[in-house]
């Protein structure tokens, strides 16, 4: 198993985002959450990514048992194993398009120039190679959602997570950036 999910819970005060859940996910599987705003999804993939953690239960991710891990062993896991595209694009205003996209491959001790390589590779399968030098206000909405996919895509994770990594595509890119997914 690629993911392995025993009992979790996940409490925000009163609220019960996770109750006892229970999920295994083998490799290579595609799996799709699906449910009304604020009924724990993006709250499971924080959980699977080691962003955020539970109250009760065991998560292991790639035989890793991410529920016992702690500081720089589970960000250095998250680092090397994890691509996470979250609903906000998360980039960085004071980077370019190529450097917010190469920024995990830094974090995960690649050169800069084999960052910048990749980083501009990768912008070219979402179609904004010509755009690397821009700043992220200078792209649309959509725009910035594919360089935060390109991101992810970059690091060449064992495990990518997407939380509604389309919300923001116009529909005529959607199919194109799925397909590169």
């Amino acid at each position: 198993m690629s993911i392995e999910i025993r009992n979790i819970s996940k409490r925000f005060g009163n609220f019960v985002a996770l109750d006892n859940i229970n999920l295994d996910i083998p490799t290579g599987e595609l799996v799709a959450l699906l449910g009304p705003s604020g009924c724990g999804k993006t709250t499971l993939l924080s959980a699977i990514a080691g962003t955020m953690g539970v109250d009760s239960g065991e998560i292991d991710v790639l035989g890793n048992p991410l529920h016992r891990m702690r500081g720089g062993a589970l960000t250095r896991f998250r680092a090397k194993n994890i691509g996470f595209i979250f609903q906000q694009f998360n980039l960085i205003p004071t980077l370019t398009v190529a450097e917010n996209v190469g920024i995990p491959l830094l974090i995960q001790g690649v050169s800069n120039s084999v960052a910048l390589k990749r980083s501009r590779e990768v912008l070219e399968k979402v179609g904004l190679g010509p755009r690397w030098k821009e700043r992220p206000n200078k792209l649309s909405g959509g725009q910035q959602q594919r360089v935060a996919i390109a991101r992810a895509l970059a690091m060449k994770p064992a495990v990518m997570l997407f939380d509604e990594p389309t919300s923001a595509l116009d529909p005529e890119l959607v199919d194109e950036v799925l397909r590169v997914m």
